[in-house]
Order: structure tokens, then C-alpha cells, then sequence
């Protein structure tokens, strides 16, 4: 198969997250016609995961595993002598399509794998948590995204957190009138900034950023309400942050954890280069997928980025390397 044709004509469909249908069905059709036997896995209506395996093996030991959803904005591909463009071009659709051409060397090797493709890895991974009650018995989830090629020794875990600051309306002439809630939610984040978050020799610290601020009506107006989102991202269990975290803000703001996912440690083979992944994955929610491994082509400092793209090579260096981790798996 044509591992560089196979890439564009990925990349150029669009599947912004909730849009993964037509990348759905076209994955469908050309797996179907690769000799693959094919299945929906329905999500949601309208959506999707795409599950392919050897027509004559339903539980191949070992799977490769990627997702379907980019961010947004899509933007048009577009390629050069040593690059495809293009929104997804690595996160993920160059990594399908490696995935993809390593299954089919592997078929003509006699090694049978599968292909789980999910929906809503850059949002809830919605695609992931109903894959895992669809298991089909493998060993081993070679997951996939851009890791320059690396095993990653492990990913991070993510916390979700929302601080919710409440206040008194006043005219900003007489402030005593009142009770900023913008100060209060200042005063809470630097108590939360301040907090030593704690680190692992091998993987590297954890980290905190603040991604949104909102809240006041005018500058003559003493704020009654403000909010700010953060995200943490762990080398340990979440659950000692937490009380830390609920402990430090106090009464200067409610504090309302939403989405999270565990710090893992992942499997990694003899003789392969090896990295750190900061960034969160499916695999926390395919854990009945078998032992996962995280492997894949291109840059995640490039993913969504208006200048995403994979190198040719690296999509080709990617097949040989999922071929030979597939198949020491197997030995």
C-alpha cells in the first residue's frame, strides 16, 4: 500500500472533534478492502470508533490504536519534498496511516494485528471509555501519537480543576462597600502557585497552568464572581494534590475538580529510545486492551500548531518500528 497517499487522503478529511463520521467511514471502506473484517463501535449518534481485524482471527493479541479527532480549526493539506502539512498530518492521521502500513507487513509476514481507531481522544476520549466495554481479549495496545518516533516511558496524569471566587457588588468608589471576588480568586491561585508539586526522578516534576480567567462586570464594578480553569499534570496520584489543593484555597474560592486521568507507567523494549509523554493519551481508558506501549511519527511541539506536520521519513521509520515492537510482543 502507498503509506504517503494513504496519509493525504487522511489528512485532508476533516474530523474536528464530534465530526469523525466521513473519516470513520472512509477508514471502514479502505480497511474492508484491505481483507480486514470491520465493525462500528457506536459512541453517539453520528459517531463512531472503527475496530478492524484478521478475517481469520477476532482477538489478535495485539492491537494498534489511534484517534480519528483533530483539533480545530481544520486547514487544508499541503505537502513539500520532505513534509506533509496539514491539520492531523501527526496528531494522528500520520500515525493511522503507519499503523495501517505496519499491519499490512505484518499480514504478509503471517503476523495478524488489530486496528482500533476511537472518536474523542482530544476532548473526553468518549471513544475510548466505550471501546473498553468491547475488549476482544488482546495482550498488547500499541497506542499511538506523536512521540518522535520514541517509546515513552510513561505518560502523565492530568487533573481538571475550576475555582469558583463569589463576592459583593459595590461601587468601585467605596471598595470597603464591597468584597472583590477577582482578589479573592487572585489571592487563592497564588496560594495554589505556591504549593511545591511534587516530582519522580525518572519522569520529571509535575506542572500547573492556568488556561482561563474570567469574571467582573465593569472596572467602576467591585467583582461578585470570578473563575479561573487549571490544569495539573502529575507524575503521582491525584488524590494527595487534591487535598492540598482544597486546603490552600480555603474560604477564598469553591473549588470544583472535573476531569482526570492517572499518571501511568508504560512498557517500553530493549534497544529502543525511549521519552517522557507530558501529554495525556486514550490509554487510561482502554485499560482492557492489554499492557499498553505509546509509539508514533512526527512532534507533538507541532501539534496543534498552525504549522502541524510530519516528516516523510519519519512515517516510514514508523512502520518498520511498529513491525519490529509487534513483533518482539509476539515472541
Amino acid at each position: 500500500m502507498d503509506l504517503l497517499r494513504l496519509t493525504r487522503q487522511l489528512v485532508e478529511i476533516e474530523s474536528t472533534t464530534g465530526r469523525e463520521a466521513v473519516c470513520g467511514e472512509f477508514l471502514l471502506r479502505e480497511l474492508a478492502t484491505l481483507g480486514y473484517q470491520t465493525a462500528r463501535i457506536d459512541v453517539e449518534p453520528g459517531r463512531f470508533n472503527v475496530w478492524a481485524h484478521p478475517r481469520e482471527n477476532k482477538s489478535p493479541a495485539v492491537v494498534f490504536c489511534s484517534h480519528m479527532d483533530t483539533v480545530p480549526p481544520h486547514f487544508p493539506f499541503r505537502e513539500d519534498e520532505t513534509r506533509i502539512y496539514g491539520r492531523g498530518a501527526c496528531d494522528d492521521k500520520g500515525v493511522m496511516a503507519a499503523q495501517i502500513a505496519a499491519a499490512e507487513t505484518l499480514k504478509q509476514q503471517g503476523v495478524g494485528v488489530g486496528l482500533l481507531f476511537t472518536v474523542g481522544e482530544e476532548t473526553d476520549s468518549a471513544g475510548a471509555k466505550t471501546a473498553n466495554k468491547f475488549a476482544p481479549g488482546s495482550k498488547f495496545l500499541i497506542n499511538g501519537e506523536p512521540t518522535e518516533n520514541k517509546l515513552a516511558v510513561a505518560t502523565k496524569g492530568v487533573l481538571n480543576l475550576e475555582l469558583v471566587a463569589k463576592g459583593k457588588l459595590a461601587h468601585s468608589a467605596y471598595p470597603e462597600l464591597g468584597e472583590s471576588a477577582i482578589e479573592k480568586l487572585l489571592d487563592a491561585l497564588a496560594r495554589i502557585r505556591a504549593l511545591p508539586l511534587p516530582s519522580d526522578r525518572e519522569i520529571g516534576r509535575s506542572t500547573l497552568n492556568i488556561g482561563q480567567i474570567s469574571g467582573g462586570r465593569a472596572p467602576n464594578v467591585v467583582a461578585d464572581e470570578a473563575r479561573a480553569k487549571l490544569l495539573f499534570r502529575m507524575v503521582t496520584p491525584a488524590d494527595e494534590l487534591k487535598e492540598q489543593i482544597v486546603a490552600a484555597t480555603g474560604h477564598l474560592a469553591e473549588v470544583h475538580f472535573s476531569a482526570q486521568s492517572p499518571f501511568i507507567r508504560l512498557r517500553t523494549v530493549d534497544g529502543m529510545p525511549t521519552m517522557v509523554a507530558s501529554f495525556s493519551t486514550d490509554i487510561p481508558h482502554l485499560s482492557n486492551w492489554g499492557e499498553p506501549l505509546l509509539l508514533g511519527p512526527g512532534s507533538i511541539h507541532v501539534a496543534h500548531t498552525a504549522d502541524e506536520h510530519v516528516e516523510k521519513v519519519e512515517l516510514l521509520r514508523a512502520v518498520e518500528l511498529y513491525v519490529a515492537v509487534a513483533k518482539k510482543l509476539l515472541i
